[in-house]
């Protein structure tokens, strides 16, 4: 059976613990989106991977000073804890030699741990989702319109989700777990793969900082970001319609800014790196613990 959690992503999590639905193809929304999202950023960028939806490498972006992004090197996807095994095969295929799971351990508990190929190591580095983990759980749980209107609907999830952001600044503990995972992906010898549970939001902000660090224009790393809603729409909109069909909410629409990603939400988390160190570069500095070394060693092992 398929946790709701899973397509909903880090801030519903809660669900898995009371409610699953009739099980979901994995991997029956990669087609299209996956052909879509190739002609927007490069073919090949999508990866095909029983079991995954939002995968992908992350190579082949131009950086301000006329360079490329590596491919085979980096990738980001969503949780690898409902693979395949055909999926694992797939997965072991990119040569991987560690995977960082941002996933927190209440999360891990509820949706499982990575399937992983022999011989890759997986990485710890839990990312705090401030709150929304018991709140989206209680919501649905709840099963009342009324409520779930009033704590989803006119505005209030956007406003959740820029919280939610806004707190990959502000945590500590966030700040200084997204600059270890920075750090694993400048000190590996293997290519890398970082994933959170729906790999959109916390896996996004990761991916938008090491972009952005290596010289990617803010703009394209943007466009890699928004990519998932493409590859996601198929699963998040069956998803929905379970959701109904199981009679725990009459407009499962609500959870529609919850399941998507938006230019606002990565504003609101690159709005407060600026607000509270300066720049962006400070906020990798002095936010995010990165040395000079650091930030040179990301730029040669992602960069050609």
């Amino acid at each position: 059976m398929r946790s709701i959690s899973r397509a909903l992503g880090a801030s519903a999590v809660a669900l898995a613990l009371a409610v699953t639905v009739a099980p979901v193809a994995a991997h029956a929304a990669i087609t299209a989106p996956a052909q879509a999202a190739s002609t927007a950023g490069a073919p090949g960028r999508v990866l095909s991977v029983p079991g995954l939806v939002n995968a992908r490498d992350l190579g082949g972006y131009t950086t301000y000073d006329g360079k490329t992004t590596k491919w085979g090197t980096v990738y980001r996807t969503e949780t690898l804890s409902k693979l395949t095994p055909d999926g694992v095969n797939a997965v072991g295929a990119l040569g991987l030699g560690k995977v960082i799971d941002l996933r927190t351990g209440p999360e891990i508990q509820a949706d499982g741990t990575d399937k992983l190929p022999a011989g890759v190591t997986s990485v710890a580095r839990p990312v705090d989702d401030t709150s929304l983990f018991a709140f989206i759980g209680g919501v649905v749980r709840s099963k009342d319109p009324a409520y779930q209107q009033a704590q989803l609907g006119n505005g209030a999830a956007e406003e959740r989700m820029r919280t939610l952001y806004k707190g990959f600044v502000t945590n500590p503990a966030n700040r200084a777990a997204l600059g270890a995972a920075i750090k694993d992906v400048a000190n590996s010898t293997k290519p890398i793969a970082f994933h959170c549970s729906a790999g959109k939001d916390r896996t996004g902000v990761l991916s938008d900082t090491i972009l952005r660090a290596v010289g990617v224009p803010a703009s394209t790393s943007e466009q890699d970001y928004l990519l998932s809603n493409g590859l996601r729409a198929a699963s998040d909109k069956a998803l929905r319609d379970q959701v109904k069909a199981a009679g725990y909410m009459q407009n499962p629409d609500l959870l529609i800014p919850l399941q998507e990603v938006r230019g606002d939400y990565l504003a609101a988390f690159r709005d407060q790196a600026v607000a509270d160190y300066g720049s962006f570069g400070a906020f990798l500095t002095d936010g995010l613990g990165l040395t000079t070394s650091d930030l040179l060693k990301l730029r040669s092992r992602t960069v050609s």
